[in-house]
């Protein structure tokens, strides 16, 4: 009796690992050298999925971003996930800057890998269910080989694999 197997192809951001990064860099700013004492900041605003960066100077606001990926990438985040938008300026001369976390796998990218997909001429067939895909087939060396081709691949969203079943 065959079953189907199946699994998700999502796009994800622990935002627990994100807050603990931002922890981290609010940590860094007042034992760096060149940071201590300025009014540089970062906070996280878990309900907008954003990252409000501040800092006096453009070159404090650079250090400041500067370790902010950092530790966002030695906690396991992807940057591929995080969206940078244009420093502001105040009429202090400070910068502010809004960084937005990428949720889900947008639905003309969707398009894309569910199309790559058929395209393998496996015996697999994509779903696209909201923010997400599922990858279902009889023979779980096909799924494999979807996954396979997807980690090799250079996309513009980080992909993870769930559900294998």
């Amino acid at each position: 009796m065959a079953t189907e197997s199946s699994f998700d192809i999502v796009s994800k951001v622990n935002l627990q690992e994100v807050d603990n990064a931002i922890n981290q860099t609010g940590k860094m700013i007042l034992t760096r050298y060149d940071l201590k004492g300025t009014s540089c900041k970062v906070a996280f605003d878990k309900k907008e999925n954003q990252i409000q960066i501040g800092a006096p100077d453009k070159m404090k606001h650079e250090a400041v971003s500067d370790i902010l990926k950092e530790r966002l990438a030695s906690r396991g985040i992807s940057l591929k996930s995080i969206e940078w938008s244009l420093p502001e300026q105040a009429l202090d001369g400070s910068l502010h800057q809004n960084v937005k976390l990428k949720m889900g796998i947008p639905a003309d990218t969707a398009k894309d890998l569910s199309k790559m997909i058929r395209d393998l001429k496996l015996k697999v067939q994509p779903q696209i269910q909201a923010d997400q895909i599922r990858v279902t087939g009889k023979n779980k060396d096909d799924l494999q080989s979807v996954i396979q081709f997807l980690r090799e691949k250079e996309l513009t969203v980080p992909l993870q694999f769930i559900n294998f079943r």
